[in-house]
């Protein structure tokens, strides 16, 4: 089916790297937290409360008053059982929903599928950034790759329009199913075929975008107002994806990650700005995740690889406030000197689904899962 304006967006951004969650939302309030953060601990002064116990990092003031508004809700203790220090296989986990067992097929893949089963739309799904995410990718679901936007398109050199348009048609010829080739090539065929239309379609989104609000210079910032003029294009779009890289934070944590955090929500709130200025608020619903969290205690200048995570889910729809128990910091309670997962990450995505997209979200995440309800 063909979106309209009216249709619900989803736009899920990546913290590449494993965001330190226990650095994020803080429990400021926990003798413990000092104890384990010598170094890299956020002194309690600083904390931006949310409530007696837990506080936002002091960067993160523009999602603090987001969440004043009841726009933001957070996500606490987010993971799976089991879980896998590994970025590249924990995000192989994050992105197909399966734990136990590699696979290939990505659990937006599938909704962008359920959503436009007839691939009517190669626009229905569009990632801002380098690459295909492997959460986006399955066999017969076109999904576009814009670097930058501005500049995205195929042939633009040309002077001549009446030349670009010939030699686009020649292109196009070179795509064009052959009888008797077999499946790879009917696939590269119409991968091809999808990438020239989606290319020329989102041509237009630039041209179609006006507003007031001047974004911060960060790549995010950049990213995330590309995809602001996507939306705002009317293209159909249903599912955005875009990456924050760098939360690796192993070393220098004190002087990198504030300004990660700073940089990610100086972005959001100018989207949430943008958004609401386009009326198109209560239509778009942000989801912030990363692939684990990190360890309890600081190793003096980061943080290593850890587990339980968090989220966040942001737009005028969301119900805001805090969801589900923040995991226990007590020695007896840790895992392997982890925090506990409390929310298991697929029933995030399943409330997604269901309530936002309006999909049955069994199928795609592999079972039913507890919900956390914001939406």
């Amino acid at each position: 089916m063909t979106a309209t304006n009216k249709d619900k967006i989803l736009v899920v951004v990546q913290l590449t790297g494993a965001n330190d969650f226990l650095n994020t939302v803080i429990p400021y309030s926990n003798p413990l937290y000092r104890d384990n953060r010598p170094t890299v601990g956020i002194p309690s002064d600083q904390v931006l409360p949310i409530d007696n116990d837990l506080g936002f990092n002091p960067a993160m003031a523009p999602i603090n008053d987001l969440y004043g508004r009841g726009n933001v809700a957070v996500i606490n203790g987010v993971g799976y059982p089991n879980p896998n220090r590994s970025h590249f296989r924990s995000m192989d986990i994050w992105h197909t929903c399966e734990p136990d067992k590699i696979a290939s097929e990505g659990w937006l893949g599938k909704a962008i599928r359920d959503l436009d089963p007839r691939a009517e739309n190669v626009l229905t799904g569009v990632n801002i950034g380098r690459g295909l995410p492997r959460a986006m990718a399955l066999p017969g679901v076109p999904v576009v790759s814009v670097g930058d936007l501005d500049s995205y398109g195929v042939l633009n050199s040309f002077v001549s329009e009446q030349r670009r348009t010939e030699a686009l048609d020649t292109f196009a010829r070179m795509y064009a199913p052959a009888v008797g080739v077999g499946q790879v090539m009917d696939y590269l065929g119409q991968t091809g075929l999808d990438a020239l239309q989606g290319a020329d379609l989102l041509r237009q989104a630039p041209a179609s975008y006006s507003s007031s609000v001047e974004y911060a210079s960060s790549p995010i910032a950049i990213n995330l107002r590309s995809v602001a003029k996507v939306i705002t294009a009317g293209l159909g779009t249903r599912v955005c994806y875009t990456q924050h890289a760098g939360y690796d934070t192993h070393a220098s944590q004190p002087a990198t990650h504030p300004q990660l955090l700073k940089d990610l929500a100086q972005a959001v709130s100018d989207f949430h700005a943008d958004l609401e200025e386009q009326g198109s608020l209560d239509n778009v619903l942000i989801y912030i995740f990363t692939e684990f969290g990190r360890r309890v205690k600081d190793n003096g200048s980061g943080t290593d690889h850890g587990s339980g995570g968090g989220g966040f889910a942001i737009g005028g729809a969301v119900k805001g406030g805090l969801y589900g128990e923040y995991p226990s910091l007590k020695d007896e309670d840790l895992l392997e000197g982890d925090l506990r997962f409390n929310q298991d990450f697929r029933g995030v995505y399943g409330n997604i689904l269901e309530k936002w997209l309006g999909l049955d979200p069994v199928p795609i995440v592999g079972g039913n899962f507890e919900q956390p309800g914001f939406l």
